[in-house]
């Protein structure tokens, strides 16, 4: 009698594990587990029939272990770092960016046996920057669980708009994506469409300040929220502004289209891939965003304030084009057949 095939699978990333706000990590498992493919987070937990390593690790010498005995190694892609490059976030965080973009082009040209990209906006990056990989290769979007981040009853204690920031840090060099908010909200002022903002994720006490002297309502800050709050936060927004600049694919985007929340940003990275016109309304940077030029604020207020205009359609039109695209299920089934395990 024929042994049935090993499926466990050896998840690999910088955090080490799966504790901590590794989003995709976690989802990921939970989809395995429901699938019934077993997982492991350390090298040495053998046995496993593949390594998925997320972006880079620094156990180069544990993945070439894992080469030479013919385990496949697969790597999940994101964007490079880049933005430290424009604006001056200090040497520390400088040259962390540049070993860890080294640490990602290493193991995509020397040990990885197929790469996922996250998105095909990711996958033109890198095969512009460094050439296309000569091994197996697919594009994946992320994806959420469409039960948990799914519309509610949105919240009618203000009587106004609310436009949603949503990111894990606006810091190192990120903040420019908070002063592109806040000049958004100057210029809905000046048509007749005042929204309050309110932004989670990590900001510094002096961002902060600096915000709140720029920006011509009160900023709500609400830091770090821990994920199973997030659908009650989405539904609390008329829209979310997305403020990366070229995203890889942002868990926030997919998961404020689940939850019925629109989205308003500019054309830049994957974001054409993933927010159609009937979700919310992308516009033309207007300059040289890979140089952070100023970019056009007021065709982004126009397109935000039509949002607002017809928000329920657009409100059916998000939630639509996440169950279209972005069900955990889906992202699974992807993952699966890159690794030569579907079916």
């Amino acid at each position: 009698m024929t042994a049935a095939p090993l499926r466990r699978l050896c998840l690999v990333s910088r955090q080490g594990g799966i504790a901590g706000p590794a989003t995709f990590q976690r989802r990921l498992a939970e989809g395995l587990a429901a699938r019934g493919i077993d997982q492991c987070y350390d090298l040495r937990d053998t046995p496993y029939a593949a390594v998925l390593v997320s972006g880079g690790t620094r156990h180069l010498g544990g993945l070439h272990r894992v080469r030479r005995q013919g385990i496949p190694i697969v790597q999940r892609l994101d964007g490079m770092n880049w933005i430290h490059r424009r604006r001056r976030t200090g040497a520390r965080h400088f040259l962390r960016a540049e070993i860890n973009n080294l640490l990602l082009r290493w193991l995509r040209s020397h040990l990885a046996d197929g790469v996922i990209y996250q998105s095909q906006f990711v996958r033109r990056w890198w095969d512009e920057t460094y050439g296309a990989v000569q091994v197996p290769s697919a594009v994946v979007h992320n994806g959420v669980s469409l039960e948990a981040f799914r519309p509610g009853e949105p919240q009618t204690e203000s009587p106004g708009s609310r436009l949603l920031v949503v990111e894990a840090s606006l810091a190192g060099g990120y903040e420019t994506g908070l002063e592109h908010a806040i000049s958004l909200l100057n210029a809905l002022g000046a048509i007749g469409r005042p929204v309050e903002l309110i932004v989670a994720g990590q900001v510094s006490g002096k961002v902060r300040q600096a915000s709140d002297s720029g920006s011509p309502r009160p900023i709500t800050w609400m830091g770090a929220v821990a994920s199973p709050e997030l659908p009650r936060l989405y539904h609390t927004g008329s829209m979310l502004f997305s403020a990366d600049l070229h995203p890889a694919c942002p868990n926030t985007v997919i998961e404020s289209l689940a939850c019925g929340t629109p989205v308003v940003a500019f054309d830049t990275g994957a974001l054409p891939e993933l927010v159609e016109p009937s979700a919310g309304r992308l516009v033309p940077y207007g300059a040289d965003a890979w140089k952070l030029e100023p970019p056009d604020i007021g065709g982004l207020a126009a397109a935000a304030a039509e949002v607002l205009a017809d928000l329920p359609r657009y409100r059916r039109g998000a939630r639509a084009r996440a169950e279209a695209a972005f069900g955990l299920d889906r992202m699974v089934d992807g993952y699966l057949a890159a690794l030569g395990w579907a079916g």
